[in-house]
């Protein structure tokens, strides 16, 4: 018979007279001492911390408090570590019903795990929009089986809901708002993001391969049945970060990744884009990676839902100077943008499908060649595309 886990319960809730401090060190103590396949049971409560909380080389560990909105652990008084939660070097580690507010720096980190599940967990900076919130919320990094369900994330300077570098993911049922970027997928292979809820953040669902990282080229995406609406907040970026040149209303971003399929989706009043297909190249970020492909192909796009408030996009940043000056749509402006710039030494690669949205109106801005022969012709985008998918996670 497969033995049970064992169960470690931290009960020194300050009811019982114990001091935040004593429940701090009692805490840490239990993820330093886990036995594998156990379970930290948190108790209900909210909690003040000043120290990041460190579980390293552990398997088959969960984490486990009394619900989202019940077991709070606040680090607004943040004087060591920069994470709220780091956990590294494990396997089959689950985190579920707690929260996790105000840290210094990401709320939740975990790096190399295979295996990781965040399962009704909430990550927050209770202020709201700050550029010297923590940049993550929940953040999975160079991982493998990824889940995320039941979360959600507000008011991330980079990413509310990031996995970046990472293989096998699922992320569901959640909600991101308030975020820069609500849920992004960043230089990450087999990835579904579905049935989750973006808005008002500057960017709603971004899929994104940059350049300078450990893992060199992302893909195979599927962004499904989520509902994109409102993404309208000013970017609260702090300076040099590459979400810092996302325009406000972007509803889905497509950056230099390749093999993705976005459909089901409802995308709605995003005032800049409702979804933007785009090179790296349209930063003006230079690229010094050699081993870097910075243009997007194989993104097929189909059977969304469009709608926006006749009005014009955003006017601030590069983004909005590109609207004002050159691209001059108005208050017309078209749901699906696509840059336009094209792999000329590899065409195959370019391969873009645009089909069967509902009230999509869009642009090929021709950004390659000074946005000279902007067209709205959508009928050399009629195709379509079979983006194979692996199973993306194993739970």
């Amino acid at each position: 018979m497969k033995s049970l886990p064992a169960i470690v319960a931290i009960t020194c809730l300050p009811a019982l007279g114990f001091a935040q401090q004593d429940f701090q060190r009692n805490l840490q103590a239990r993820f330093i001492e886990a036995e594998h396949q156990s379970v930290i049971e948190l108790p209900e409560g909210n909690f003040q911390l000043n120290a990041s909380l460190w579980l390293d080389g552990k398997n088959g560990i969960t984490i486990k408090g009394k619900g989202m909105d019940k077991t709070i652990l606040n680090f607004s008084g943040q004087i060591s570590g920069a994470e709220g939660i780091k956990i590294t070097n494990g396997s089959n580690v689950t985190i579920e019903g707690l929260t996790v507010q105000d840290t210094k720096g990401d709320a939740i980190k975990t790096q190399l795990v295979d295996g990781i599940t965040f399962r009704n967990v909430k990550a927050e900076w209770t202020r709201g929009a700050h550029e010297k919130n923590g940049g993550y919320g929940l953040y999975p990094v160079q991982c493998s089986n990824v889940l995320i369900e039941g979360c959600a994330a507000r008011g991330a300077s980079d990413a509310g809901i990031y996995v970046g570098q990472s293989s096998k993911i699922i992320v569901r049922n959640s909600l991101a708002m308030e975020n820069v970027a609500g849920i992004e997928i960043e230089n990450s292979l087999h990835a579904e993001v579905y049935d989750n809820e973006a808005t008002n953040n500057t960017g709603g669902i971004l899929i994104f391969d940059l350049p300078d990282l450990v893992v060199k080229k992302g893909g195979y995406t599927k962004v499904y049945r989520n509902h994109v609406h409102h993404n309208n907040h000013p970017n609260f970026a702090p300076k040099g970060n590459i979400v810092g040149k996302v325009p406000l209303g972007t509803g889905i971003m497509v950056l230099a990744t390749n093999n993705v399929e976005i459909y089901g989706n409802r995308i709605i009043n995003n005032k800049t884009a409702g979804t933007a297909i785009i090179s790296y190249y349209i930063t003006e970020n230079p690229v010094k990676d050699s081993t870097y492909y910075p243009y997007p192909g194989n993104i097929f796009i189909h059977h969304n839902e469009y709608k926006r408030q006749r009005g014009r996009a955003t006017m601030k940043g590069r983004m909005g100077k590109l609207f004002r000056f050159k691209l001059k749509f108005g208050k017309d402006v078209p749901h699906i943008i696509y840059d336009g710039i094209l792999d000329d030494k590899n065409p195959g690669n370019n391969k873009i499908c645009i089909r069967e949205n509902s009230q999509a109106s869009f642009a090929n801005i021709d950004a390659a060649n000074n946005f000279k022969k902007i067209t709205r012709d959508l009928s050399s985008y009629d195709c379509e595309l079979d983006i194979l998918m692996p199973n993306a996670g194993s739970k």
